[in-house]
């Protein structure tokens, strides 16, 4: 997720950018009872639970593990109204639960069956807490249905998960919106497969994670089916709604590409959709082949202010494809830093979020090296300046892998300068302590062996010693966790502005 610079001075340091449910209306009309989630609500039986993030620490629920999600939407063609929905989810049941916590605010929920049985139903904080008829055990089975409504608008202090465009709504989950969308275990720790189902009028198309299953018209509306191919994190979950067109092309070995745009900017954007297929390529010779099913842009007529990797479709905004004043190659490497989220972040998911720089790190050093090999940008250079501020960065929002946490009511703010060039200067370290062969060994290797799991800072060094054939532990200890930022391997002239007078520079 890059945030998207408005100022093509700083372009170059720019802080980045399962079963069929029941049918909808059964499920939505099953109980009169509704808890609003968007108001406080009656005082709660129990307290919001978590998994124990360090970051955020009430996100995820403990005692089961999702195996999958069937999403339904009814979008009814105005993207400021509630969507009625049924959030279908399937999950091994890992601890004695008499009550199970999901992630869910900013919706109205109208009834809970656990195991097709009627179950009792509260909010507690950001929780949604479900009392079933018998408690469930260990090793067991469960599916929740929850007919609940999804709010496409923001609440007081909270944005949803939903993204309002011109002619309809996309999707910006990332950090914790997806349960402001749909009911979940809302942490990257848990994934899952995912069907989405989106009924919409007549003249809109729908189109959401993975391939589609096919489409069902019916008084004036289509529904859309849409399943994904691998395991996915809520955070990454998409969904569009527009007066959309869809291009098809061809990646490597006949992947599908296709992307999301709206009709009446189709030949417009043209010139940069037909890019997507080298740049795939381009990433494959780096890391191995792409790990998903499909891939393609989603272009949203929509002020976001970031681009965002969600999964098989990433999320753009229209702006940095039509205005001028953004160089090619900067649009271009932006593009390829979305894509190389695929495969580190998405497919190689981080356990937890102080992990995020394993994300955005590797994503934003592949867009720096491809904007070396394509446009002649040097790498280096832009290393030497991220080294040049790299002790402000690290004052400001902590180590890379330590990262501080949010400022109150902005958890997007977690992504700082420390984890996007701040950590891809980790990653140019590691390559001048390493040597290019074992780094690159390194790369393709962490892509291949993990795909499709979670990680740790800790399973990468230990990848990375493995790699290099000795003990990288001091390395990385100085400079993931280190407040002063190491000596640079090959580069002992290189020196980091001190962090005030970094700051006074930045206020020029």
């Amino acid at each position: 997720m890059p945030l998207t610079s408005r100022n093509t001075t700083t372009l170059r340091t720019r802080a980045a950018r399962p079963k069929a449910h029941r049918p909808l209306r059964t499920a939505l009309l099953a109980s009169a009872s509704c808890v609003c989630l968007i108001a406080a609500s009656a005082p709660a039986p129990a307290a919001p639970l978590g998994v124990g993030d360090r970051l955020f620490p009430h996100l995820g629920n403990p005692g089961y593990d999702v195996l999958a999600y069937d999403l339904a939407f009814a979008y009814r063609g105005n993207n400021s109204e509630p969507l009625p929905s049924v959030t279908t989810i399937d999950a091994w049941v890992t601890d004695r639960l008499e009550q199970i916590n999901l992630d869910y605010s900013h919706g109205t929920v109208r009834s809970v069956e656990v195991n097709g049985v009627p179950a009792e139903f509260r909010s507690a904080g950001e929780d949604l807490v479900v009392t079933p008829a018998k408690r469930l055990v260990p090793g067991s089975r469960m599916r929740i249905t929850v007919g609940h409504h999804s709010d496409p608008t923001p609440g007081k202090g909270v944005e949803s998960g939903w993204v309002r465009t011109k002619d309809g709504l996309a999707m910006a989950n990332q950090i914790d919106a997806a349960h402001r969308v749909f009911p979940s275990n809302d942490h990257p720790s848990d994934k899952a497969m995912f069907t989405i189902r989106v009924t919409a009028p007549d003249g809109y198309t729908a189109v959401a994670n993975g391939l589609p299953l096919g489409t069902a018209r019916r008084a004036g509306t289509t529904t859309w089916t849409y399943r994904t191919e691998h395991p996915m994190a809520t955070e990454l979950t998409q969904v569009s709604i527009g007066r959309s067109s869809v291009p098809h092309r061809s990646g490597p070995a006949g992947l599908p590409v296709r992307d999301v745009v709206p009709t009446k900017d189709r030949k417009k954007l043209e010139p940069w959709l037909r890019k997507t297929p080298q740049q795939i390529a381009w990433m494959e010779r780096k890391v191995g082949s792409y790990p998903f099913e499909t891939y393609g842009l989603l272009v949203a007529d929509a002020r976001t202010g970031f681009e965002l990797e969600t999964q098989t479709l990433s999320l753009f905004e229209r702006e940095l494809f039509t205005r001028p004043d953004f160089p090619k190659w900067y649009v271009e490497s932006i593009m390829v830093h979305e894509l190389a989220h695929q495969w580190f972040g998405n497919s190689v998911t981080p356990r937890s979020w102080s992990d995020l720089w394993l994300n955005e790190g590797h994503a934003t050093w592949y867009e720096a090296l491809y904007a070396e090999e394509t446009a002649g940008k040097p790498l280096k250079t832009r290393m030497r300046e991220a080294y040049q501020a790299s002790d402000a960065w690290r004052a400001a929002g902590g180590p890379p892998a330590a990262p501080k946490g949010p400022e109150p009511g902005q958890k997007i703010s977690i992504f700082r300068p420390n984890v996007y060039d701040g950590s891809a200067l980790v990653l140019y370290a590691l390559r001048q302590e390493i040597g290019r062969p074992a780094f690159e060994r390194l790369e393709r290797t962490w892509a291949n062996i993990h795909r499709d799991r979670t990680v740790t800072t800790a399973d990468f060094e230990d990848l990375a010693s493995a790699s290099a054939g000795r003990d990288l532990s001091g390395f990385f200890k100085a400079w993931l966790y280190g407040n002063k930022t190491p000596s640079m391997p090959g580069h002992p002239d290189w020196r980091s502005v001190a962090p005030a007078k970094e700051r006074a520079r930045l206020k020029r």
